[in-house]
């Protein structure tokens, strides 16, 4: 046995290895494996496939929702791109407060401190109370008004204020979704948090053609049924959710005497929380900047960009299921004082996820023609989308690396370094793609360039920054 094979905890014994479905099996269930301890390989894989068939639901969803509502021309497509723009920001709420919570609870369970993990559990659901009576109240009244301020034409602002209403109204479904989930996967119930997504967006899935086009009992609402299902689905979840934390699982469980305001472990949470809101913020708003410049193209651009992203959503997804298991691995070995198995899980995960999004990119750019026409086939809209589809593609690489990186920071705890490398990263890419769209005359396709180019750039400083190791030493 190798040295290094000590230190990490990678031991290997001589006995026959699991077959791979054992594995899948195993993960599906829910895995009593200790994750600080034995095959780093078999640790990476029992968190990330319930982790990545999580997110491989949800991004199927987010492909099955655009198919219904395109059904309804460009004009209620650009609806839900419009309104999607404004919802990253609640969505980058949500991450934020998730990835403090997945960090501090995993830093808990590596540290064999279950009750610690439970009290972060709570403060984080207290926040989260919080933030969705902030933002939803606010977004209900003015809707309609925020389509209009991100370009909407008048007649999508009058067909789609319903849409938005809901949708932004009711975002503190979406947040808690996230947020309890975290709890989950920092506890290292990767399955749990799988199952719960399931639930809501099977509920979800179902309702979208019902509630759009009117089948049996249910109204014919349009777009605005398309919220209203989402709404429902995420509001069913979210209720399964508390009820599992409640009744607790092998790994974590909130008892009623916890569900009080610890102010010590509440603060250190949302300081950390803050500087994570910062993280994604940064990145939202300038995706709502570039949203505001395809604007300019009009409602086939709008329509084109919607479908691209929402299929690159559908094949990224898997690919954060496996950047989540990264943070889970990295605070739990670090509570467990293992530092260097962190650092070589990451690595590893960085690697898998290149493989996986490389193979996805290479299919893209053959078939984006036909991966589009299973969403539309309006001849204004289906080249502007293949061409998004196929830029978007060039960057994968560049994406499989940034969110692993990105997300084994914020494991450790450590918040800060990602949210600088954003902020230079995303910032830059406005004036960047509006050059190319605009003054250099590339129109939406001068966008889609500017991503990838910052995509690539973050990627390639979280890789130098990550090597440093200064996150090996973060206290959470």
């Amino acid at each position: 046995m190798s040295v290094q094979e000590i230190q990490t905890g990678d031991v290997r014994v001589n006995a026959a290895a699991p077959s791979l479905w054992s594995l899948i099996g195993e993960a599906v269930r829910g895995s009593h494996q200790d994750f600080t301890m034995g095959s780093l390989n078999r640790a990476i894989l029992l968190l990330a496939i319930p982790m990545v068939l999580e997110m491989g639901l949800e991004s199927l969803f987010a492909v099955v929702d655009v198919f219904w509502v395109s059904r309804l021309g460009a004009d209620a497509v650009a609806t839900v791109g419009l309104t999607e723009s404004l919802l990253t920001l609640v969505g980058a709420v949500g991450l934020g407060l998730s990835l403090s919570t997945t960090a501090m609870v995993a830093r808990r369970i590596g540290e064999k401190d279950p009750t610690g993990a439970a009290v972060a559990g709570a403060q984080a659901v207290f926040i989260g109370f919080g933030v969705s009576f902030a933002v939803g109240i606010p977004c209900f009244i003015y809707g309609p008004d925020l389509l209009r301020l991100m370009g909407a034409s008048p007649q999508v602002a009058g067909a789609g204020s319903g849409y938005a209403r809901i949708a932004l109204g009711g975002s503190g479904a979406l947040l808690f979704l996230y947020l309890n989930n975290a709890i989950f996967r920092g506890a290292g119930d990767a399955a749990v948090a799988m199952r719960l997504l399931w639930v809501a967006n099977i509920i979800n899935l179902a309702l979208d053609p019902c509630l759009i086009f009117g089948l049996g009992p249910c109204p014919k609402l349009g777009v605005t049924g398309a919220a209203l299902a989402t709404f429902t689905g995420r509001s069913i979840g979210v209720l399964y959710q508390f009820y599992r934390l409640l009744r607790g699982t092998e790994r974590i469980r909130i008892l009623r005497s916890q569900l009080r305001a610890n102010w010590q472990v509440l603060l250190r949470l949302m300081r950390v929380s803050l500087t994570g809101i910062v993280q994604f913020a940064i990145a939202q708003t300038s995706w709502i900047g570039l949203v505001r410049i395809i604007s300019v193209f009009g409602s086939d651009a709008l329509a084109g960009y919607t479908i691209a992203i929402r299929i690159l959503i559908f094949a990224m997804m898997p690919s954060w299921g496996l950047s989540n298991a990264a943070a889970t691995l990295v605070g739990q070995n670090l509570g467990a004082r293992k530092p260097e198995r962190a650092q070589i899980s990451v690595w590893r995960t960085g690697f898998y996820n290149m493989v996986f999004l490389g193979t996805i990119g290479v299919f893209f750019l053959i078939f984006a023609t036909p991966t589009v026409r299973l969403f539309t086939h309006d001849p204004a809209v289906v080249p502007l989308a293949a061409a998004a589809l196929r830029l978007f593609s060039y960057g994968n690489i560049g994406y499989a690396y940034g969110m692993v990186m990105m997300q084994a920071f914020n494991g450790a705890g450590d918040t800060v370094t990602p949210t600088v490398v954003n902020f230079l990263g995303y910032w830059l890419e406005i004036p960047l793609a509006y050059l190319l769209a605009i003054r250099a005359g590339m129109q939406a396709n001068g966008v889609y360039i500017s991503i990838v180019i910052a995509e690539c750039a973050i990627a390639g400083a979280g890789v130098l920054l990550f090597r440093r190791g200064r996150w090996k030493g973060q206290k959470i």
